[in-house]
């Protein structure tokens, strides 16, 4: 137990999510990167309703030579925290556990997390190759000679499943028609157009059993996350959305090393984070899960404790992932319909937030079976081929 100077135990503070924000998605050609890192930061600090000098934490990954200190730098930042953890996905709620801690701490006062990524944009500009190459050295070097690329593993992954437990194709495919679906009342999402079980079955092959419609958008886009201790609580123009508790794992990096391929990480972050936050997987009103394929979504509700292992594929045929289901899915339209600009995690954390105060809209606000608003979510990021994982329970303030 860590002690004052006084010799009295230090009270650990409550942390709340104070701003969230958006930047442009989509289709953004006529932005950088740092721009829309700023969009987005001007965005949830104006939805926080506090000044700028109130943030004395950061956090920042996959931009720049020196992350953190390039885009605070841009942002015109001088923070005395500083998180720059790149574990894929999950680097996100990775981030914002590490910032619930040092807030709690006192470390910190107000840490902002913020993305930035102009993917397509910088693809269809001839500026980079569809290639995403992490490179051959170390562990991976016994894999790339022989093309084993992120999206086979992904596919390795699926067809174990698939092998081991009798999960359909078909079971698979209606996790994107459920998204398809979320993402047609989202005004931001990339895809809004309905599809079919068919259409998903009989799109063009990427990496089998995955087709087109199995795997997530390229999309530009941004967002932030502002997280403050409880004392900036009253100065909120928003109502609070409080982190109740949060967990991270990591599993491997070479496909060899990886135990099981049916169990990712969440298995431990969940477990971590649903007993941090002492609530139980039950209790959750609603999931935001990292969904760059169709099997992430499955294996990690799974992993979640949402279903029994290997049940994942008949938990997710009866329409339960829809907004009006049992447990609402990426109600944004995750990934797989909504946006996905390279590194998600921070996504999940601005829908779940937005749902629980309310502010979704009245086509696509997630509501308790008596009407109410939702009172807990769970937020679950996936780094690398289910190499990482970060799980973040939110409750409503």
């Amino acid at each position: 137990m860590r002690l004052t100077s006084a010799g009295s135990p230090l009270r650990r503070r409550k942390v709340a999510v104070a701003g969230v924000a958006l930047s442009d998605c989509g289709r953004v050609d006529g932005a950088t990167p740092y721009a829309l890192h700023a969009q987005a930061a001007r965005r949830a600090l104006a939805d926080s309703g506090l000044d700028r000098s109130v943030i004395d934490g950061f956090a920042s990954a996959g931009l720049g030579t020196l992350a953190p200190v390039e885009v605070a730098e841009y942002l015109g930042l001088r923070p005395t925290w500083v998180d720059s953890t790149s574990v894929g996905g999950a680097t996100w709620e990775v981030m914002a556990a590490h910032a619930a801690d040092a807030i709690a701490a006192g470390h910190a006062d107000a840490v902002l997390l913020v993305y930035g990524s102009t993917a397509r944009a910088d693809l269809k500009a001839g500026r980079r190759t569809a290639n995403l190459s992490f490179g051959t050295r170390g562990p991976l070097q016994f894999e790339a000679p022989y093309g084993h690329t992120l999206i086979a593993k992904y596919a390795m992954a699926a067809r174990r499943h698939q092998h081991q437990y009798g999960t359909t194709l078909e079971q698979l495919a209606r996790i994107a028609v459920q998204a398809r679906a979320n993402a047609a009342a989202n005004p931001d999402a990339l895809y809004r157009e309905p599809i079919t079980v068919d259409e998903v079955l009989s799109g063009p092959m990427i990496a089998d059993p995955f087709t087109a419609l199995h795997c997530c958008v390229r999309s530009d886009g941004g967002c932030a996350v502002l997280l403050v201790a409880e004392d900036h609580v009253p100065d909120l123009a928003p109502r609070p959305v409080w982190v109740l508790g949060a967990g991270t794992a990591v599993s491997h990096s070479a496909m060899a090393e990886w135990p099981d391929f049916t169990v990712s990480p969440a298995a431990v972050s969940g477990r971590l984070a649903f007993e941090r936050a002492g609530v139980r997987p039950a209790e959750i009103d609603f999931a935001e899960i990292y969904d760059a394929f169709t099997y992430m979504t499955l294996v990690t509700l799974e992993d979640l404790g949402f279903c029994a292992k290997g049940e994942g594929g008949a938990f997710v045929e009866q329409g339960r992932l829809l907004r009006g289901g049992a447990l609402p899915v990426n109600t944004d339209g995750g990934g797989l319909s909504a946006c996905h600009p390279g590194m998600r995690g921070l996504f999940l954390l601005v829908e779940a937030v937005r749902q629980l105060r309310g502010e979704a809209g009245p086509d696509r606000q997630v509501r308790r079976p008596d009407g109410s608003l939702p009172e807990l979510a769970v937020a679950s990021g996936t780094g690398g081929w289910f190499c990482s994982s970060g799980t973040v329970v939110l409750g409503r303030g």
